[in-house]
């Protein structure tokens, strides 16, 4: 881990990862029988056999055994397995003593970096706290809002849990998704919370695929309390759920001016956003 003293940007120097296959020779090694999942399953998590960080603390889950499949498709009874299993992992690694935060992911797309066309995300156990969470922990003890109720810009509320595109959003298609009552992580959620927030994703996700024709790549991360013992007042878990493209199979890059000046440009009126993930309801 390196911190840039001109910047302040934090790097973690994986060499290793260098020489990792960029797609797997053969059968898909998450299939049943393949080399990560010889037995059946309906979800898992296992160590990843190229981590980010050691002392396995980078994971896969998978999301369901049939290759091809979204968390999307998956429906509302067995997403609610993968959310049981992120709140599983997070409580379990969040025991260590080398770990201060659990970041749950999904990288969905090959134009977004997936390499494996099988339904998966990963999680990534960090022994700190990194600057993005920290930061949006530490806006929101000092006051900042989360919940946004713009009704141009709400996507759908339904079983306590609210999705709206943000005002000031950051990519041409971005959702956040959070339960209207205040949860400080995943491993929090009741039975209902849960249950809710499979819905909720599962329809969220959806409107991802159908919105435009091929669907969308997406990456999305959950934000909640840290593990590393501290007072985090602020804590409220949330989805980030962001898409590069701003319109059927166009991509938006940030470019130079945009690094230069670290002011993002967004070419989607948030609220046009919204009514098109409105418009591509079930």
């Amino acid at each position: 881990m390196r911190v840039d003293p001109v910047t302040g940007a934090v790097v973690q120097v994986v060499a290793a990862r260098q020489g990792r296959p960029n797609r797997p020779a053969g059968g898909c090694p998450f299939c049943v029988g393949g080399i990560e999942s010889p037995e059946p399953y309906t979800v898992r998590a296992f160590p990843n056999r190229w981590p980010s960080f050691p002392d396995d603390r980078c994971e896969v889950v998978l999301y369901g055994s049939e290759h091809g499949e979204t968390l999307a498709g998956l429906g509302v009874d067995r997403a609610r397995l993968v959310v049981d299993l992120w709140a599983e992992r997070t409580a379990t690694l969040g025991r260590r003593d080398d770990v201060a935060y659990v970041l749950c992911f999904e990288n969905h797309g090959p134009e977004v970096g997936a390499t494996i066309d099988h339904p998966h995300g990963q999680l990534y156990a960090y022994d700190q706290v990194p600057p993005t969470p920290a930061g949006v922990l530490g806006r929101l003890a000092a006051g900042a809002p989360l919940l946004e109720d713009d009704p141009e810009r709400v996507v759908v509320e339904r079983d306590g849990w609210r999705a709206w595109v943000p005002w000031a959003s950051t990519y041409p298609h971005h959702v956040r998704l959070a339960p209207t009552d205040r949860v400080p992580d995943l491993p929090s959620l009741d039975d209902a919370g849960r249950h809710g927030l499979a819905g909720a994703l599962v329809d969220v996700l959806g409107r991802f695929q159908r919105a435009f024709d091929p669907p969308m790549p997406y990456m999305f991360w959950w934000v909640q309390r840290p593990t590393d013992g501290g007072d985090w007042p602020g804590a409220w878990l949330h989805l980030e759920l962001v898409s590069p493209w701003r319109s059927a199979g166009v991509a938006r890059y940030v470019a130079a001016g945009e690094l230069g000046g670290g002011v993002l440009v967004n070419p989607v009126d948030p609220i046009a956003a919204a009514t098109r993930l409105r418009s591509a309801g079930h």
